[in-house]
């Protein structure tokens, strides 16, 4: 169960995380962590919140047209959100539109995993691939990315065992 989300990672890290739920005490640990969820509900709050990172880092970047959440998003595909663009002829001209949809999912989780994921999917913006300049550009706008993106697993790992915490 560990490596479904965890395979990437060394195999000590993945025993360590192992021995955490099997302990059962991986659900204290996130909560100490992060005792509350966001209160981003709304999919207009979640578009507001998309737009301000935006505007921080990535200003001279292609506009957003939509940020939703999104039902039919499957974690088991690996996929915590999408980022899609859609590509229109409108009259002569080609009109592209950059869309993100984030896993319903991550409704009712802590902000820091949210901005992550929302992160992840902005830097798509400008880099189509995860490559070195992908999750460099990641990290500038949230140096805690791969520790988020590790404890995000972690969360993924519980709530396939115990269920949600928040």
């Amino acid at each position: 169960m560990v490596s479904k989300y965890l395979g990437g990672y060394s195999p000590d890290v993945q025993q360590q995380v192992q021995a955490l739920l099997d302990n059962q005490r991986s659900g204290d640990w996130l909560l100490r962590k992060y005792p509350q969820a966001h209160g981003l509900g709304s999919e207009r709050a979640l578009y507001d919140y998309a737009q301000a990172i935006k505007n921080e880092y990535m200003r001279s970047s292609s506009p957003i047209s939509k940020v939703i959440y999104d039902d039919k998003i499957h974690i088991i595909n690996n996929a915590l959100g999408l980022h899609t663009y859609a590509s229109r002829v409108q009259g002569k001209k080609l009109k592209s539109k950059n869309e993100i949809r984030v896993s319903s999912l991550f409704r009712k989780v802590p902000e820091p995993f949210l901005r992550m994921i929302l992160v992840h999917e902005l830097a798509h913006l400008r880099e189509k691939e995860h490559g070195k300049a992908f999750y460099k550009l990641c990290c500038h706008m949230e140096p805690d990315y791969h520790q988020l993106e590790f404890e995000l697993r972690l969360y993924l790992c519980h709530r396939d065992r115990f269920g949600d915490l928040w």
